[in-house]
């Protein structure tokens, strides 16, 4: 059993679940299992299931609620430190204070030859894409100006609250480092309506 107390549970979320937990099978005791599955934008996803308390190994934690035992991997406990569940009108709602990071690019290649828009393009289809394609994201070049590229970014990244902490932190650094002649990158993606953009100083 954990000692420590990672996230609470409200009294009427808690009811709820021990209510739902009565129609398990058997005798065991079972506790909520939550886990974290990954995430879109700024938030967690997660999986909550019931688990036999006899099943719960090394690798998960277990903090008890009252009558509630809860279970989560202990690889998520930093993840879901401070979190809290409560039960609102749409059913079960997590708060979480903690947000996903944003994710790691691969180091640069080497030298990259040709024009500067293929230079580009190399590095964002070999190294940033499959990076954050991971997490439901792309980025394509829309244009290159002098030593400006332009970049719209796609699928999770669009609309994303972490979308220039991922241009700056991950896309902006891989560029500028594999392509010399590269000074600065533009995020032109249209993150709230969803259209694309038409940046006129792309084109002239």
């Amino acid at each position: 059993m954990s000692e420590e107390t990672v996230f609470s549970v409200s009294d009427e979320a808690r009811e709820m679940i021990l209510r739902l937990r009565e129609d398990e099978p058997g005798d065991e005791e079972f506790g909520l299992l939550i886990e974290v599955t990954g995430f879109r934008g700024r938030q967690f996803n997660y999986e909550l299931s019931f688990m036999a308390l006899s099943a719960a190994g090394g690798d998960h934690v277990v903090e008890r609620h009252g009558d509630l035992p809860i279970v989560y991997p202990s690889g998520d406990v930093d993840k879901l430190r401070g979190a809290s569940l409560a039960l609102t009108d749409q059913g079960l709602a997590m708060n979480n204070p903690n947000v996903p990071e944003s994710p790691a690019m691969a180091e640069p290649m080497g030298e990259l030859t040709g024009p500067l828009a293929e230079q580009v393009e190399t590095v964002l289809s070999q190294q940033v894409n499959p990076a954050i394609a991971s997490h439901g994201g792309g980025a394509e070049l829309v244009g290159v100006e002098g030593s400006t590229a332009y970049l719209r970014l796609m699928g999770g990244c669009q609309g994303c609250g972490m979308a220039q902490v991922t241009l700056k932190q991950g896309i902006e650094r891989i560029l500028l480092e594999a392509i010399p002649e590269l000074t600065s990158v533009v995020d032109v993606t249209d993150h709230a309506s969803g259209s694309d953009p038409y940046y006129q100083a792309a084109k002239k």
